[in-house]
């Protein structure tokens, strides 16, 4: 298979390009993300599975496509430094954000910024208040939402049927059920722009305060995690 020295690569192309570095003996991280900064396709579908790497045409999900290549060179890539990345995103190399950036390119850069704050801090913004509710001790019936439903109202001013109404309005999206994980995170992504959109601008910046602040928690426990046990515990990359 021809692979251009530069420019995009398809699909087939990536992970011939990876594959190939890989057996010179190169690093394997450098190179995951030099093919990263070229890779095209948005989505695939292999062998029954649909692969969503940009979200709503803005949220790049790089780890799914770091998963998708690293699936294709299991006997070339040590086992416990691609867990430790697919898992927590804990890179070999402990790199900085301008460093990632540099490699994979800004507008990538920019795309992966979008999915962590419109999906990963959306949803621990959901968790944040779903965990108070349970420790205000929120008491389930007499017509009342599990905390993890009613949640949605307290952030977005709507409920989940409601907002999933919105969505299915703007987008076209059915949200099928059971519904893809790559389809509710595009519900989820929908939902922080119609958070941003109507929220009041100083709520809306407190809500973000506190799903960071979440993040931040969790973070610093996988870190104590993955020192205890390297081969199962690692920690997130984020930018907050």
């Amino acid at each position: 298979m021809r692979v251009p020295r530069e420019g995009p690569l398809d699909p087939e192309q990536g992970v011939e390009a990876f594959r190939r570095v890989l057996e010179r003996g190169e690093e394997w991280y450098p190179a995951l993300l030099s093919v990263i900064a070229r890779w095209s396709h948005p989505r695939e579908e292999l062998d029954g599975t649909a692969y969503q790497y940009l979200i709503g045409g803005e949220a790049f999900d790089w780890l799914l496509l770091a998963e998708r290549l690293l699936s294709e060179a299991t006997d070339l890539v040590p086992l416990q430094e691609a867990e430790r990345l697919l898992l927590f995103g804990i890179a070999p190399d402990a790199g900085d954000d301008e460093s990632f950036e540099a490699a994979i390119g800004t507008p990538k850069y920019r795309a992966h910024l979008n999915f962590q704050y419109g999906v990963v801090v959306e949803e621990l913004l959901l968790l944040s208040v779903e965990q108070e509710y349970q420790k205000a001790g929120r008491l389930v019936g007499s017509g009342q939402a599990m905390p993890d439903v009613a949640a949605y109202d307290h952030v977005y001013g709507k409920s989940l049927e409601e907002l999933i109404m919105f969505y299915r309005s703007e987008s076209d999206m059915p949200l099928l059920s059971p519904v893809s994980q790559k389809d509710w995170q595009a519900f989820t992504y929908w939902c922080s722009k119609y958070r941003v959109r109507n929220g009041e601008p100083a709520r809306v910046a407190s809500d973000t305060r506190k799903a960071v602040a979440l993040m931040s928690r969790l973070e610093s426990g996988r870190v104590r995690l993955g020192r205890m046990r390297p081969e199962r515990f690692v920690k997130v990359r984020v930018r907050a």
